[in-house]
Protein backbone atom coordinates (compact mmCIF):
# COMPACT_ATOMS: atom_id res chain seq x y z
CA UNK A 1 0.00 0.00 0.00
CA UNK A 2 3.30 2.42 0.91
CA UNK A 3 4.55 1.24 -2.25
CA UNK A 4 1.00 2.36 -4.22
CA UNK A 5 0.99 5.81 -2.68
CA UNK A 6 4.21 6.79 -3.61
CA UNK A 7 3.70 6.06 -6.94
CA UNK A 8 0.56 8.63 -6.95
CA UNK A 9 2.76 11.17 -5.90
CA UNK A 10 5.56 10.65 -7.77
CA UNK A 11 4.77 13.46 -10.48
CA UNK A 12 4.11 15.80 -8.16
CA UNK A 13 7.06 15.41 -5.77
CA UNK A 14 9.34 15.31 -8.77
CA UNK A 15 8.21 19.31 -8.72
CA UNK A 16 9.66 19.58 -5.36
CA UNK A 17 13.48 20.27 -5.17
CA UNK A 18 13.84 18.95 -1.39
CA UNK A 19 11.24 17.84 1.37
CA UNK A 20 10.93 20.04 4.03
CA UNK A 21 9.17 18.20 6.66
CA UNK A 22 7.86 14.57 6.46
CA UNK A 23 4.56 13.22 7.35
CA UNK A 24 5.77 12.26 10.36
CA UNK A 25 7.77 15.00 11.57
CA UNK A 26 4.19 17.01 10.89
CA UNK A 27 1.97 14.46 12.83
CA UNK A 28 4.16 14.19 15.97
CA UNK A 29 4.43 17.87 15.83
CA UNK A 30 0.55 18.63 15.70
CA UNK A 31 0.41 16.40 18.79
CA UNK A 32 2.47 18.19 20.75
CA UNK A 33 0.30 21.43 19.39
CA UNK A 34 -2.96 19.67 19.73
CA UNK A 35 -1.60 19.16 24.08
CA UNK A 36 -0.98 22.82 24.38
CA UNK A 37 -3.93 24.13 23.37
CA UNK A 38 -6.16 21.14 25.04
CA UNK A 39 -4.52 22.32 27.64
CA UNK A 40 -4.29 26.10 27.83
CA UNK A 41 -8.71 26.11 26.73
CA UNK A 42 -9.27 23.17 29.27
CA UNK A 43 -12.43 24.68 30.55
CA UNK A 44 -13.04 27.34 27.87
CA UNK A 45 -14.77 25.73 24.85
CA UNK A 46 -13.06 27.86 21.93
CA UNK A 47 -14.59 27.71 18.22
CA UNK A 48 -11.65 26.97 16.14
CA UNK A 49 -11.75 29.25 12.50
CA UNK A 50 -10.17 27.38 10.27
CA UNK A 51 -8.80 29.99 7.18
CA UNK A 52 -9.70 27.82 3.93
CA UNK A 53 -8.63 26.26 1.53
CA UNK A 54 -5.03 25.60 3.13
CA UNK A 55 -5.64 25.10 6.22
CA UNK A 56 -7.82 22.49 6.42
CA UNK A 57 -5.76 19.37 6.07
CA UNK A 58 -4.10 21.08 9.32
CA UNK A 59 -7.53 21.95 10.80
CA UNK A 60 -8.76 18.65 10.85
CA UNK A 61 -5.77 16.36 12.19
CA UNK A 62 -5.24 19.02 15.02
CA UNK A 63 -9.11 18.56 15.79
CA UNK A 64 -8.71 14.76 16.22
CA UNK A 65 -5.67 15.00 18.31
CA UNK A 66 -7.69 17.95 20.52
CA UNK A 67 -9.34 16.39 24.25
CA UNK A 68 -11.57 19.41 24.52
CA UNK A 69 -14.82 20.59 23.76
CA UNK A 70 -14.72 23.27 20.96
CA UNK A 71 -16.53 24.07 17.63
CA UNK A 72 -15.33 24.84 14.34
CA UNK A 73 -16.39 27.49 11.91
CA UNK A 74 -14.45 28.32 8.74
CA UNK A 75 -13.56 30.91 6.70
CA UNK A 76 -12.54 31.33 2.80
CA UNK A 77 -9.88 34.28 2.14
CA UNK A 78 -8.01 35.19 -0.36
CA UNK A 79 -4.98 37.40 -0.90
CA UNK A 80 -2.91 34.88 -3.31
CA UNK A 81 -5.23 34.13 -6.78
CA UNK A 82 -2.95 31.71 -8.38
CA UNK A 83 0.47 33.36 -7.50
CA UNK A 84 3.22 32.57 -5.36
CA UNK A 85 3.35 35.78 -3.45
CA UNK A 86 0.48 37.13 -1.82
CA UNK A 87 -1.08 40.57 -3.82
CA UNK A 88 -2.01 42.00 -0.54
CA UNK A 89 -5.27 42.60 -0.92
CA UNK A 90 -7.01 40.57 1.11
CA UNK A 91 -10.84 39.40 0.23
CA UNK A 92 -13.71 37.34 2.29
CA UNK A 93 -15.06 35.31 0.58
CA UNK A 94 -16.94 33.36 3.24
CA UNK A 95 -17.44 34.77 6.62
CA UNK A 96 -18.45 33.15 9.71
CA UNK A 97 -21.48 31.56 10.42
CA UNK A 98 -21.08 31.47 14.51
CA UNK A 99 -21.78 34.37 16.22
CA UNK A 100 -18.12 34.89 18.11
CA UNK A 101 -19.24 37.65 20.82
CA UNK A 102 -17.60 37.03 23.96
CA UNK A 103 -16.49 33.02 23.18
CA UNK A 104 -12.52 31.97 22.66
CA UNK A 105 -11.66 31.64 18.87
CA UNK A 106 -8.46 30.18 17.80
CA UNK A 107 -7.62 30.95 14.19
CA UNK A 108 -6.26 27.88 12.54
CA UNK A 109 -3.90 28.95 9.46
CA UNK A 110 -1.42 26.63 7.50
CA UNK A 111 1.10 29.42 7.43
CA UNK A 112 1.91 33.09 8.55
CA UNK A 113 4.69 34.72 5.98
CA UNK A 114 3.85 38.18 5.49
CA UNK A 115 1.18 38.66 8.12
CA UNK A 116 -1.28 40.76 5.92
CA UNK A 117 -3.71 38.43 5.47
CA UNK A 118 -4.15 36.86 8.92
CA UNK A 119 -3.80 41.12 10.38
CA UNK A 120 -6.59 41.86 8.44
CA UNK A 121 -8.59 38.84 10.25
CA UNK A 122 -7.80 39.40 13.03
CA UNK A 123 -8.73 42.76 13.16
CA UNK A 124 -11.79 41.64 11.62
CA UNK A 125 -12.70 38.93 14.09
CA UNK A 126 -11.98 41.75 16.70
CA UNK A 127 -14.90 43.76 16.08
CA UNK A 128 -17.14 40.89 17.09
CA UNK A 129 -16.14 41.42 20.81
CA UNK A 130 -14.48 37.64 21.18
CA UNK A 131 -13.58 37.18 25.06
CA UNK A 132 -10.12 36.18 23.21
CA UNK A 133 -8.58 35.58 20.46
CA UNK A 134 -5.09 33.18 19.84
CA UNK A 135 -3.35 32.37 16.25
CA UNK A 136 -2.33 28.52 15.57
CA UNK A 137 -0.41 28.41 12.70
CA UNK A 138 1.19 24.84 11.54
CA UNK A 139 4.22 26.87 10.13
CA UNK A 140 6.13 30.27 10.57
CA UNK A 141 8.28 32.30 7.85
CA UNK A 142 9.53 35.25 9.99
CA UNK A 143 11.70 36.42 7.03
CA UNK A 144 8.72 37.77 5.18
CA UNK A 145 6.81 38.94 7.68
CA UNK A 146 5.80 42.66 7.09
CA UNK A 147 3.05 43.08 9.79
CA UNK A 148 3.33 42.96 13.49
CA UNK A 149 1.56 40.03 14.25
CA UNK A 150 2.67 36.14 15.90
CA UNK A 151 1.18 33.28 16.63
CA UNK A 152 0.56 31.73 20.06
CA UNK A 153 1.66 28.15 18.54
CA UNK A 154 3.96 27.74 15.92
CA UNK A 155 4.22 24.61 14.51
CA UNK A 156 7.81 25.05 12.58
CA UNK A 157 9.71 27.65 11.91
CA UNK A 158 10.68 27.55 8.03
CA UNK A 159 12.94 29.40 5.60
CA UNK A 160 11.86 31.82 3.56
CA UNK A 161 11.11 29.37 0.19
CA UNK A 162 7.79 29.01 -1.52
CA UNK A 163 6.76 24.82 -0.45
CA UNK A 164 3.80 23.24 -1.23
CA UNK A 165 2.06 20.25 0.65
CA UNK A 166 0.01 19.39 3.64
CA UNK A 167 -2.90 21.72 1.92
CA UNK A 168 -1.02 24.44 0.72
CA UNK A 169 -1.01 24.78 -3.13
CA UNK A 170 0.90 26.44 -6.26
CA UNK A 171 -2.43 27.23 -8.41
CA UNK A 172 -4.52 24.74 -6.47
CA UNK A 173 -2.01 22.28 -7.06
CA UNK A 174 0.31 20.32 -4.67
CA UNK A 175 -2.44 20.43 -1.72
CA UNK A 176 -2.87 16.47 -1.41
CA UNK A 177 0.57 15.65 -0.65
CA UNK A 178 1.40 14.36 2.54
CA UNK A 179 4.22 16.54 3.27
CA UNK A 180 5.95 19.32 3.21
CA UNK A 181 8.21 20.60 0.13
CA UNK A 182 10.10 23.21 -1.58
CA UNK A 183 8.68 23.97 -5.04
CA UNK A 184 11.06 24.19 -8.16
CA UNK A 185 11.43 27.36 -9.01
CA UNK A 186 11.27 26.78 -12.28
CA UNK A 187 7.21 25.65 -11.96
CA UNK A 188 6.68 29.25 -10.80
CA UNK A 189 9.03 31.14 -12.68
CA UNK A 190 7.19 33.08 -15.60
CA UNK A 191 4.90 35.17 -12.65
Amino acid sequence: MAENKRKNYKSLTDDLTEILLTEQQIDERIGEMAEEISEYYEDKQPILVSILKGSFVFMADLVRKLNIDCTLDFMIVSSYGTKSKSTGAVKIIKDLDIDIENKHILLVEDILDSGLTLSYIKRILETKKPASLRICTLLDKPDRRTANITAEYVGFTIPDKFIVGYGLDYAERYRNLPMIGILNPEIYADE
